[in-house]
């Protein structure tokens, strides 16, 4: 029962009602994600200005649709969440060593065999991420989500701009609307297809969250009419985005165009650019992932809290002074942490193949997070009856963004199942 009581995400109400509006309106730019799969009054409900406040989405979920699916809910939000940890962690270290192969290209010609392992960068990347897990109230600091969001905005235009600039140069690639089958098998250009659905759903996860970040908006003006201001702002800047990087890469690399155009297999002139791209990358992903587990972090310890609520090493704080510094270490808190963050390096080290786990990602959070609930939600607030024609569209949506996410896992679960066969687990170098 108490995995029932405490499995959500995001703080306790009361102290999280007035953080503050830069928090909420730093994360809808930060997390750079597509759109919100459910409406804005499922934060107050029955009402959108007086009625009882949902929290986070687990709370609309559970106010709504009851116990059981709420449980479900957050076994797949927190099983989301450490996959994210993971997919962040690859593509961090990725980008460190796509600067080193970018370097190494510079000095001793493109045809020189520069090859890497990523595993000491997410070796480094973890201890990092364990160093950074011990400071108190970590997911309190509001300036964060600007940070990210200045982060993402840097890399994306250097993306864009690197592809407008190799199209007015003349070096576009042909492309066609339904790809080119150079080079690739019909199974292939299936495949491929399927990764790129999960690559594409992966920019709705925004949606699951879009709850957390209004509890966060100050109480004046009222939340629903902020959050729908920021809400719109942000999808409609995050949307030129998304389309001006995905079709100016298209038209820069055509049927080739590689994962990630930042990163080894893109662009690597100018070498300094794209660096400074990658390091953008890098900054932004180090708090992201922090960011990200946070919710995982309190709800292992609220239980630990409620089942030895006495035990010294569960709750006890220890002082500790470094020179004139000085700060509080929980034992429990710091074992934890550093077995999860452990596990999350081990995992990433284990299957390193960007394009697959982010495909994988998206297909796993889609479905659920952005559809099934809120459309089951939405039934049931506005009490549309069984067999009526908008229960059946909105069930026919349901049943087609369904096969969508399992297209896009079958996409993924392939290339990672070709990418691990080719390269033995932990030996995988760029």
């Amino acid at each position: 029962m108490k995995l029932l009581n405490y499995i959500r995400d995001g703080v306790d109400c009361e102290r999280t009602y007035h953080n503050g509006s830069d928090r909420g309106w730093g994360a809808v730019f930060g997390m750079g994600d597509g759109t919100v799969g459910m409406d804005h009054w499922h934060f107050l409900y029955p009402d959108p200005v007086t009625g009882k406040r949902n929290c986070t989405y687990m709370d609309a979920v559970k106010t709504h649709l009851g116990g059981k699916q709420y449980v479900i809910c957050g076994l797949l939000q927190y099983t989301n969440l450490a996959f994210f940890a993971v997919g962040f962690t690859i593509t961090t270290s990725s980008s460190a060593v796509t600067i080193l192969k970018n370097n190494c290209f510079y000095k001793n010609g493109i045809g020189a065999p520069c090859h890497f392992s990523n595993n000491p960068y997410m070796i480094y990347l973890g201890v990092i991420e364990i160093i950074l897990s011990q400071i108190p109230s970590f997911h309190k600091l509001a300036w964060l989500s600007m940070f990210a969001a200045i982060m993402s905005f840097g890399y994306a235009a250097i993306g864009i701009g690197l592809s407008l600039a190799t199209i007015i140069q003349g070096n576009g690639k042909s492309t066609s609307v339904f790809g080119s089958s150079e080079g690739h098998s019909s199974a292939d250009r299936m495949w491929n297809t399927f990764v790129a659905i999960g690559d594409v759903a992966l920019a709705s996860v925004y949606a699951p969250i879009a709850i957390d970040i209004q509890d966060s908006l100050k109480s004046s003006p009222p939340e629903n009419k902020a959050m729908k201001m920021a809400n719109g702002i942000g999808i409609l800047t995050m949307t030129v985005i998304f389309l001006l990087s995905a079709c100016s890469g298209y038209a820069a690399f055509g049927s080739h165009t590689p994962g990630n155009i930042l990163m080894s297999s893109g662009f690597r002139n100018p070498v300094w650019l794209v660096n400074l791209a990658n390091v953008f990358i890098i900054l932004h992903l180090v708090g992201a992932i922090q960011i990200v587990v946070q919710p995982i972090y309190r709800v292992v310890e609220m239980l630990a809290c409620q089942r030895w609520p006495n035990s010294s090493f569960v709750t006890g704080e220890n002082l500790v002074s470094i020179g004139k510094m000085k700060f509080s270490i929980n034992l429990f808190r710091l074992v934890w942490r550093s077995i999860f963050m452990m596990v999350v390096t081990v995992l990433a080290m284990a299957m390193p193949f960007f394009n697959a786990m982010i495909a994988l990602l998206g297909a796993i959070g889609f479905w659920p997070s952005v559809v099934y609930f809120p459309v089951e939600m939405t039934i049931a607030k506005q009490k549309i009856k069984k067999g009526t024609i908008r229960w059946f569209g909105l069930q026919t949506l349901s049943f087609v963004c369904l096969l969508v996410s399992l297209a896009a896992a079958c996409g993924a679960i392939h290339g990672l199942g070709q990418s691990l066969g080719k390269v033995k687990p932990f030996m995988y170098k760029e």
